[in-house]
C-alpha cells in the first residue's frame, strides 16, 4: 500500500523533573510566585516555564503551554535536551512509522522541518520524504540537509513529575499530589498546520500512485493565530483533500481528530472533514467533547457506555455528513458506517489488527513487524469490561452479521465492536490511539485491495 501522511510530526523531549531542581531553578527567578498566582497560560520568559511547572506539580494537573520566544527555546535545549529521552512526537509522525514498521510499501509524510534529528526518529523501512519531484531515504538526505539553512527542530518539552515529590517556593513547602506532565511546546509551524512545498507538489503529481491518506494535527490549530487565521488553513487542507480524490476514485482519507484546545476550532474542522474524509477516528474524550458541544449528554460517554457512544457517534455522523467513524476507548474499538454494504467481516478483522498491534506496542514499548507483534498479542489477554460491553450493544443490534466479532444494524449504520486487549504493566501508552487507528486504515486497505 502507498499512503501519504499528514500534517503533524515533531520531537517528544521527556524529561523527569524533581522538586529539588525545580527548587534550585526557582532561586534564580523570584518572578515565577507572581507568575503562579497570575498563570500567563503561554511562555515568553523562562520564569514562564517554571511557573507552568510549579503550578502542575503544586496542582497534579496537566498543561501544555506554547514557547513564543526562541531565546527561551535555547534555554530549554541547553538545559534539558541533552538528560531527555528523545522519540518521535506528532499523531503523523508516529502513524507514519506503524504504517511503515507494519509493512506498507511507500509512506510519504508532510514533514514541517525536516533536520537530521527529526529525519532519525521516522522508521528505515518504507518512509521516503519528497523533495523537487523526487524521493528520497533518509540516507539519502544529506545533500539536501545541508543546503536548507531555514529547517530548525520542532520539539515538545514533555517535563513529568511524580506523587509525593516536594518543592519549595519563597517558603512555603508544596507536595505534589499526582504524577502529571507539563509540555513547553516549541512548534510555529504545526500549530499552523504546515503544508510542505514538497509534499504538497508531490502528492498531488502522485496521487493516482497511491492508496490514501491518514492526516491529523488540526487540534494544534490556534483559534488566535495573530496574522493566521484557523479556517484559512483548513479550508486550504482541505482544498488538498479533494485535490487527492478527485485525481483517484479509489483514494480513500482517514483523520484522526485530537484534543482541541479550542471549541470553534473543533466544531469548524469537524464540520468541513466530514462530508470529505471516509472515516473520523477519536477516542471517548474526544467524543464526548463534540457531543457535548452539539447538545448532547457526554458524561455516559466518559462513563464508558458502549449504547451511548454508540448513539453519538451515529448522530454526529447524520447531522455533519460523515459515512464512517471509528472510536477506540481503552476497553474497546466500536465502528459506525452508512454503508450498509460493508463487508463486516473486513471491518472485523482490520479492528483485530489493530487492537493486537496496539496491544504488543503498550507490552514491549516498540514497534516491530507484524508477525512478531501478533505474536506478542497472543499472549495479552482480553478487556472484560470489553467483552461485556460488546455484549451488552450487541443487545441493541437487527439484522444482526456474520462475522467473528459483534456486528449488525444500529439505526439504520453498521456496526462492529470487538474488546481491546488490555496489558497489565504497559511499557508505554503514548500514541496508542494512533496505532489503532493506522493499524486499522493499513490493514483495511490491504483487505480491500
Amino acid at each position: 500500500m502507498n499512503i501519504l501522511c499528514a500534517y503533524n510530526a515533531n520531537i517528544d523531549s521527556i524529561y523527569h523533573i524533581d522538586g529539588e531542581e525545580l527548587s534550585r531553578l526557582l532561586a534564580d527567578h523570584p518572578d515565577v510566585q507572581e507568575k503562579v498566582s497570575k498563570p500567563p497560560g503561554s511562555i515568553s520568559l523562562v520564569s514562564d516555564v517554571l511557573a507552568g511547572i510549579v503550578i502542575c506539580m503544586r496542582d497534579g494537573t496537566g498543561a501544555e503551554w506554547l514557547v513564543h520566544d526562541s531565546e527561551v527555546f535555547d534555554w530549554l535545549k541547553q538545559t534539558f535536551l541533552e538528560r531527555s529521552l528523545m522519540r518521535m512526537g506528532g499523531n503523523m509522525g508516529i502513524m507514519s512509522n506503524v504504517l511503515s514498521e507494519l509493512g506498507a510499501s511507500k509512506v510519504i509524510p508532510n514533514v514541517g522541518s525536516l533536520t537530521e534529528l527529526q529525519a532519525s526518529f521516522f522508521s528505515q523501512k518504507s518512509i521516503l520524504y519528497p523533495h523537487n519531484g523526487k524521493l528520497y531515504k533518509s540516507s539519502e538526505l544529506g545533500s539536501i540537509l545541508q543546503g536548507d539553512a531555514s529547517s530548525h527542530e520542532l520539539i515538545h518539552f514533555v517535563f513529568d513529575f511524580k506523587k509525593g515529590d516536594t518543592l519549595t517556593l519563597a517558603g512555603e513547602r508544596i507536595v505534589v499530589p499526582r504524577e502529571n506532565r507539563f509540555i513547553a511546546t516549541y512548534d510555529p509551524l504545526n500549530f499552523r498546520l504546515h503544508i510542505d512545498e514538497h509534499f504538497r507538489d508531490y502528492a498531488l503529481e502522485h496521487a493516482k500512485e497511491m492508496d490514501g491518506a491518514i492526516i491529523s494535527g488540526y487540534h494544534m490549530l490556534q483559534e488566535d493565530m495573530g496574522d493566521c487565521d484557523y479556517r484559512e488553513r483548513l479550508d486550504s487542507s482541505l482544498e488538498q483533500l479533494i485535490s487527492w480524490k478527485k485525481e483517484n476514485d479509489n483514494f480513500h482519507i482517514h483523520a484522526e481528530f485530537g484534543d482541541f484546545s479550542s471549541e470553534n476550532v473543533a466544531s469548524y474542522a469537524f464540520s468541513i472533514l466530514s462530508p470529505v474524509v471516509d472515516r473520523i477516528g477519536m477516542n471517548e474524550d474526544e467524543l464526548a467533547t463534540l457531543a457535548r458541544m452539539n447538545g448532547m449528554d457526554s458524561k455516559p460517554i466518559l462513563a464508558m457506555d458502549p449504547v451511548e457512544i454508540a448513539e453519538s457517534a451515529i448522530s454526529l455522523c447524520n447531522d455533519f455528513g460523515l459515512c464512517r467513524m471509528l472510536v477506540h476507548t481503552r476497553e474497546f474499538v466500536l465502528s459506525v458506517s452508512c454503508m450498509k454494504d460493508d463487508d463486516p467481516e473486513l471491518i472485523v478483522e482490520a479492528m483485530d489488527f489493530g487492537v493486537k498491534c496496539a496491544a504488543a506496542f503498550a507490552f514491549s514499548g516498540k514497534l516491530a513487524d507484524r508477525e512478531t507483534l501478533l505474536d506478542i498479542a497472543s499472549g495479552i489477554k482480553e478487556s472484560e469490561f470489553g467483552r461485556d460491553a460488546s455484549s451488552r450493544l450487541g443487545k441493541y443490534l437487527v439484522e444482526k452479521r456474520d462475522c467473528s466479532g459483534i456486528c449488525g444494524l444500529f439505526r439504520s449504520y453498521q456496526l462492529s465492536i470487538i474488546p481491546t486487549r488490555i496489558c497489565a504493566e504497559p511499557v508505554s501508552t503514548v500514541g496508542l490511539g494512533d496505532t489503532i487507528s493506522a493499524a486499522i486504515f493499513l490493514r483495511e486497505l490491504e483487505l480491500n485491495s
